[in-house]
């Protein structure tokens, strides 16, 4: 067990790349299942949510072989093992998504309810709705099993706009008998290299992109030599962190159009970058004040489906505003618990008001002061480092197996930036 200390109060600068999106990753590496030709993944995120479902293909048969820093080979012909162990399932949430592909190759999967972040009721039940549609049984009594004799396409309707409900449903459909349409489909980037993905393996999807997927299905796919794309999660915290320290930072392998919906919300506080091809750049000197809206109103930080703001940085925008003069609104909707962490960062001088579990305002700027922390889950973790890296004196976070889950070599990255930080024994 590890803990980070931190010495804040040092603005970062220098240069880093994007590493590969950890959010498409997960389904990509599920969906090497649906072939039994090899499948070759670049550009995968070396972090722990990525080394378990690498490690849990392997558990049902697949041959999985390193052959470059981020890149994977995957040989999945012999797959008659539909049960996913116990313990690999409750480490990370993505384990679900083996639910669909293993359904479409072998006709059953079983596996416990899946772990991942305590971040309030994350439902599950859409991916059963939309699986028995296309013809799955399944069962909740114990594991959760998924049958089926075969898969024939349907006209679904999520009841949610579910990431990952989206992706389980993809890869079912992709070998289903005849035509599925997924409307109030996800479409976020991660969804998106899915798609991109099964259509390099002859799976026949339209309206990549779009809430309304079209599948017809195939007999058999091929394999694949596919490339992540860059995660602009982990882009979006690194430019809240050069802003919260007051430093500059330059991004190398960013797709300028997945920033565009965070562009908006961060320009309500008053943060701007520039793009230069796939190189952003946050300089020095960033305004860091609440652009109020028409008529003086106080505005508002809320997260939505894509193209919306991602929920996963509202806990990234709630720290940076702490440094940013004025108030705003952040409103978290989807998770019930997640702003539940802004206690630490009124322990450490912020000064926020929690309205609800949903709700926060946030005014500033406030003078941090270094404490003693707990990451709850990944993105609320790289938020409470955020806020050290930001505060003075010094901060010691623990449970960073929560944040390094989320954030490949945060360390190393951290330090080439000018960070103090250290990775050390919790007993230190």
């Amino acid at each position: 067990m590890h803990k980070y200390k931190i010495e804040g109060g040092i603005p970062i600068s220098g240069t880093i790349a994007a590493s590969g999106n950890k959010n498409a990753a997960l389904p990509c590496i599920a969906a090497a299942l649906l072939t039994e030709e090899s499948v070759v993944l670049r550009n995968i995120p070396n972090i722990e949510d990525t080394n378990v479902m690498l490690l849990i293909l392997q558990a049902l048969g697949a041959g999985v072989e390193k052959i470059g820093e981020h890149d994977w080979k995957i040989e999945a012909a012999n797959i008659n093992i539909s049960d996913i162990p116990a313990e690999l399932s409750r480490k990370i949430r993505a384990s679900i998504l083996f639910a669909g592909p293993l359904l479409a190759r072998t006709g059953k999967a079983i596996m416990p309810p899946p772990g991942g972040d305590v971040i309030g009721r994350r439902r599950v039940d859409t991916h059963f709705l939309a699986l028995q549609e296309l013809g799955a049984r399944v069962s909740v009594d114990g594991p959760f099993s998924f049958t089926s004799n075969k898969l024939v396409g349907a006209d679904i309707f999520l009841d949610e706009t579910s990431v990952t409900a989206t992706e389980n449903t993809l890869m079912a459909a992709v070998l289903a008998e005849g035509r599925t349409v997924i409307t109030n489909a996800a479409s976020e980037p991660h969804v998106q290299n899915l798609c991109n993905m099964l259509v390099s393996m002859g799976a026949k999807i339209t309206g990549i992109g779009s809430n309304i997927l079209t599948i017809d299905g195939v007999k058999k796919l091929h394999g694949t030599d596919f490339a992540i794309g860059p995660d602009f999660m982990e882009i979006g915290s690194y430019i809240g962190l050069a802003a919260a320290t007051k430093g500059s930072i330059t991004i190398t392998g960013v797709n300028p159009r997945d920033m565009r919906p965070l562009k908006v919300a961060f320009s309500k506080l008053g943060i701007r970058w520039t793009i230069d091809g796939d190189k952003l750049s946050v300089s020095v000197g960033q305004e860091m004040k609440v652009n109020s809206d028409l008529g003086g109103m106080i505005p508002k930080i809320d997260d939505s489906p894509w193209p919306g703001f991602p929920p996963d940085l509202t806990s990234i925008m709630t720290v940076v505003a702490t440094q940013v003069e004025g108030t705003v609104l952040i409103f978290e909707k989807m998770f019930e618990s997640r702003m539940f962490f802004v206690d630490k960062l009124i322990s450490m001088g912020a000064r926020i008001t929690l309205c609800d579990p949903h709700r926060a305002v946030v005014s500033g700027p406030s003078t941090l002061h270094g404490d003693n922390l707990v990451s709850p889950d990944v993105r609320a973790g790289m938020a409470m480092v955020i806020a050290a890296m930001a505060a003075h004196g010094v901060s010691t976070i623990s449970n960073v197996y929560q944040i390094e889950r989320g954030y490949e070599n945060l360390v190393e990255k951290l330090q080439s930036l000018g960070a103090r930080i250290e990775r050390v024994e919790l007993d230190d």
